[in-house]
């Protein structure tokens, strides 16, 4: 009972939060260019279905190209960090200060080198993803107990070899964490880019429905983004909980 209750429990919350939002916007008589009715944002995404489908899958081939790139370099680079007090120290401070950048602001730049599109796009979002993923590993390297590592020393074991079975085994509940982390900021980096600098994808789409005073097709497209970021995340919490399963130890402090 208990697990189907846990399970139904954030359908019975977005039914209740899509309830609260129709009967204040009827209530109060809020114009549905301020705030449409969920009713009012349903149909719009039926009338502009094509539109929203075709747009939504370019947004997901970019969000899921710079992801995969932000994967690949980032796990190479976490572990270059995690392993080398030496890299740490030379390559740590510049991760946080180009991390500080506002993507917004370098949107433009990729524009001027690659032109508008699916270019600027994908390197937006490889740029927000980046960094979670190469930090978290990094840690995950870092907090194997230096008596583990005495041990291991003391009994012939190379670096390699505990980076490899040690190291790397033990970083992945970090990386996997990361990854859920990082494919939300995936979309968001597609969606800036979009945004500014395109002329497909969702970030578009809202752009022009905004110039047009469409509200409830620019809220259509948020729905879109936010199930989009939904589905992927539960991909990754599946990957996750299949590959990290033994690092797990109960429910901590989340009771019931």
């Amino acid at each position: 009972m208990n697990e189907k209750l846990e399970s139904a429990m954030p359908w019975l919350f977005v039914a209740g939060l899509l309830l609260v939002w129709q009967l204040a916007c009827v209530g109060f008589g809020i114009p549905n260019f301020i705030l449409p009715r969920p009713s009012v944002v349903a149909q719009a995404f039926v009338t502009q279905f094509s539109a929203i489908m075709e747009n939504s899958w370019d947004t997901l081939v970019r969000t899921v190209t710079g992801f995969v790139l932000a994967v690949v370099l980032g796990a190479l680079l976490g572990i270059a960090i995690g392993s080398s007090r030496l890299i740490y120290r030379g390559l740590y401070p510049v991760l946080i200060g180009f991390n500080s950048v506002p993507k917004v602001a370098v949107v433009p730049v990729f524009v001027i080198w690659f032109g508008t599109g699916t270019v600027p796009a994908i390197l937006t979002a490889f740029l927000v993803s980046f960094f979670p993923i190469a930090v978290n590993v990094a840690t995950g390297l870092a907090t194997v107990e230096p008596e583990l590592l005495d041990v291991l020393r003391s009994l012939g074991a190379r670096k390699r070899q505990i980076l490899i079975k040690v190291g790397l085994p033990r970083s992945l509940p970090y990386f996997f964490a990361s990854l859920k982390i990082a494919i939300t900021l995936a979309f968001v980096g597609t969606i800036i880019s979009e945004t500014v600098a395109s002329s497909s994808g969702i970030g578009y789409l809202m752009m022009a429905a905004t110039a047009n005073f469409d509200t409830p097709l620019v809220f259509a497209g948020l729905f879109v983004i936010a199930a989009l970021g939904i589905i992927m995340y539960a991909i990754f919490a599946v990957v996750e909980q299949r590959m990290t399963f033994w690092a797990k130890r109960g429910d901590g402090l989340m009771t019931g």
